[in-house]
């Protein structure tokens, strides 16, 4: 009895600490690509190059803003 205690306890705390990166290392990304697209909207730079240098996601978005004639 003792020994599945600790090993709920063993497992919960695990999945905590896992849960816990994970929500840190997102947030701490987007507070840099949030950080990177305010300095570039102070460039002059387009938001949307910025955005697509970090998003590996979006790929749809990026294509078409790749292929859209500059200004």
């Amino acid at each position: 009895m003792k020994t599945e205690n600790i090993f709920i306890i063993s497992a919960t705390l695990s999945l905590l600490a896992i849960v816990g990166a994970i929500t840190y290392h997102n947030s701490n990304e987007l507070k840099s690509i949030e950080r990177n697209v305010e300095s570039a909207i102070v460039k002059g730079i387009d938001p949307i190059a910025v955005r697509c240098a970090y998003e590996s996601n979006s790929t749809n978005v990026c294509v078409a803003y790749a292929s859209s004639p500059k200004r």
